[in-house]
């Protein structure tokens, strides 16, 4: 008996918003929206970056955003709109464990690459002569995977420690997803070093890259300040004000999410938090990069001309 008390569920309960079934149908049509628009913007900067040479290095950094966003998004809404959709509010334990380590491992992961960008804000403002030397194609690349990487490490340790706790056959997640905190209120022991091991891991992915990206910004200040040309300081606050809408986003959401404890009753308050930075922000990010930034929109009405022009010369020889 004591085995079976402390097996694993078969499958988890999503709760979701299921307090709320009137809301349903309204967030499912509002996140299906949202979800279409999302793939079809993060695709487009994508595929800009990839396409347009001159995009390459400056937006390298951004073509990961994008991509990361596009999986931790997609880790986490197919499943939240089938609950949505119908009666069923479950998740196999298998598809728990894939969605909880692929959701910290991106989370993650995006601490640091918006870190990263900070950095290259910085070089493009305070080094702008000495940029192309400073940002060179193997440093980007060595970056964007320590970026990568460290989001996985992290992601490992703690999911793993989170996942081998006794669950004594609670089930049910007062969530739409596979949530680091709330797996841990489900527990049946203490989880006083998981506590531990979960602030310490958002004190060196959270906080020391959110240092960073202040102290970056705090020299490019510094720089923006000692501009006198009216175009220059416009072409950078148009670079750093993208980046740091971003942040604000981002940082806004997560620190509320995972600096609290993890028996704390405002998880209900968290989830429309979470719902907030699963699907509004991922789509945000883009198009904040595409409306603030002629360099974007120079590319991408560059890449729609050729390719509408080349399509209207092959009819044209027909």
């Amino acid at each position: 008996m004591g085995l079976v008390n402390v097996s694993s569920p078969e499958v988890f309960v999503l709760l979701g918003f299921s307090a709320r079934p009137s809301l349903e149908p309204f967030f499912f049509i509002v996140v299906s929206g949202f979800y279409v628009v999302f793939i079809l913007v993060n695709g487009i900067i994508i595929l800009v970056s990839c396409m347009d040479v001159h995009l390459h290095t400056p937006y390298f950094f951004l073509a990961n955003l994008s991509f990361l966003d596009i999986s931790f998004t997609t880790s986490i809404v197919p499943q939240l709109l089938v609950n949505l959709w119908g009666p069923q509010k479950t998740i196999s334990y298998g598809g728990c464990v894939v969605q909880f380590y692929i959701s910290h491992w991106l989370g993650a992961t995006e601490c640091i690459l918006l870190a990263v960008m900070s950095y290259d804000c910085y070089a493009a403002i305070c080094r702008p002569l000495h940029y192309t030397v400073i940002m060179h194609p193997q440093l980007c690349l060595s970056l964007a995977l320590a970026s990568w990487l460290g989001g996985l490490t992290t992601g490992m340790v703690g999911s793993t420690l989170t996942m081998l706790l006794p669950l004594c056959g609670n089930n049910c997640i007062g969530h739409f997803f596979c949530e680091m905190p709330l797996i841990m209120q489900l527990a049946c022991m203490d989880t006083s070093l998981n506590e531990i091991e979960m602030y310490v891991a958002s004190f060196i992915f959270v906080v020391l890259p959110l240092g960073f990206i202040l102290v970056s910004y705090s020299y490019i200040a510094v720089a923006v300040m000692k501009i006198r040309s009216a175009e220059r300081w416009r072409k950078a606050f148009n670079t750093c004000s993208s980046h740091l809408a971003i942040v604000a986003l981002f940082y806004r959401s997560i620190i509320f999410m995972y600096f609290q404890p993890a028996k704390s009753n405002s998880h209900e308050q968290g989830k429309f938090i979470a719902l907030f930075y699963t699907v509004v922000t991922p789509m945000l990010n883009p198009l904040i990069y595409m409306l603030r930034n002629k360099d974007v929109k120079k590319a991408l009405r560059r890449i729609v001309l050729e390719n509408c022009c080349g399509f209207a010369g092959s009819w044209g020889h027909i």
